[in-house]
């Protein structure tokens, strides 16, 4: 299951909790995990360029305490590996690359912040700040940023999720022309550019991740579609209105091709039978894209939308989910399932959880 911090939309319940109370709901989550027969949690870690360690880069994360940079009074990383080891479970550390902060406002990032020491690696978006991914000096920051946290601990994997350059925006332009007529010589266009930018920065943090030389996975969970078919002849059956090689400038497929993830964790966020997006389809056309590449296929699962009347109604099936399990069985590729969210792997809405591990984990996986 992912936890989320960002925001305080999983963990911790709110910020400024003590540092008892945070451990304590951190280690029910882990508790919930097992107890649902799950065998790993990816913990956010990074949610917005800060730290839930004590990070030599960046300042501790606001969702800690409320106020960025301020010492929790304890190592919520540390603790979860530890404490999550000790539970049988692996710890994946899911950072996001790229966002500063969800609002526009340098002024509110603490003192000394990276994105104010060094305003020129920053651009608003969509009500969003973000460190511009075409800026060599941006990429190898994140990286160290990133890196400092598999240096100091025994995580399990490096995850990021689906956010590279920003989903879309209407009626917003992305600012990034000063980098691109600095850096983008020898493209046939911005999206290419884009595109390498991206590329450089799985490919060199998948080279550093091995040369430290630990037992450490790189695992990426993009957006469900990679290309519609109607757009490329190699994607999937799909009308999907995001495209992550067109739209997030993430060629996710060629990441797979080329090995240099250990992992993939596609979001499937539909029902099957959604005729945009139909989890069935998308199911065979990702089993497709790992096959004979050695990456292994993790299934992304939307338990959020379990039960959620402004979902469609197949989501008010407490089986809906289960399905999605029984349909991957018979998929060689798919090695398990992540779901989204701790907050919803606990409450279980509608009893779709409860009916997950009921019906597919009678015997828990091992690591």
């Amino acid at each position: 299951m992912w936890l989320a911090t960002v925001a305080n939309r999983d963990w911790p319940s709110k910020p400024g909790l003590t540092a008892a109370r945070q451990r304590a709901e951190l280690l029910a989550y882990l508790d919930t995990a097992v107890a649902r027969g799950l065998n790993a949690v990816v913990l956010q870690v990074r949610p917005t360029a800060d730290a839930l360690w004590p990070s030599r880069f960046e300042p501790w994360a606001q969702c800690l305490t409320g106020t960025q940079g301020r010492d929790p009074g304890w190592d919520p990383l540390g603790t979860a590996v530890r404490e999550a080891h000790a539970r049988g479970l692996e710890l994946h550390a899911w950072f996001n690359p790229y966002r500063v902060a969800n609002h526009t406002d340098p002024a509110r990032l603490t003192a000394g912040h990276p994105a104010r020491v060094h305003p020129e690696w920053v651009l608003p978006y969509g009500g969003k700040l973000y460190y511009n991914p075409g800026l060599p000096e941006v990429r190898r920051f994140v990286q160290d940023a990133m890196l400092d946290a598999v240096a100091r601990y025994a995580v399990d994997a490096v995850h990021w999720d689906d956010y590279f350059y920003p989903y879309p925006v209407a009626g917003e332009t992305f600012e990034d022309d000063e980098a691109y007529a600095r850096h983008g010589a020898g493209f046939p266009d911005r999206a290419a550019w884009r595109r390498d930018n991206t590329d450089r920065l799985v490919k060199e943090t998948a080279a550093r991740i091995r040369r430290t030389g630990k037992n450490v996975r790189f695992g990426i969970s993009p957006f469900g579609v990679w290309r519609n078919a109607a757009t490329d002849p190699l994607g999937s059956d799909t009308r999907a209105g995001v495209q992550t090689y067109d739209d997030l400038y993430a060629d996710t497929r060629a990441w797979v091709r080329r090995g240099w993830i250990d992992y993939i964790v596609p979001q499937l966020y539909w029902h099957i039978g959604h005729a945009p997006a139909d989890y069935a389809k998308l199911l065979r056309w990702w089993d497709g894209a790992v096959r004979g590449t050695g990456v292994d296929l993790y299934v992304g699962e939307a338990l959020y939308k379990a039960g959620d009347r402004a979902q469609p109604a197949a989501w008010r099936d407490p089986a809906e989910l289960s399905r999605h399990l029984t349909l991957a069985r018979n998929v060689a590729g798919v090695r398990g399932h992540c779901y989204f969210s701790a907050k919803e792997v606990r409450a279980d809405p509608i009893g779709a959880m409860s009916r997950v591990a009921a019906e597919h984990y009678g015997r828990r996986a091992g690591k």
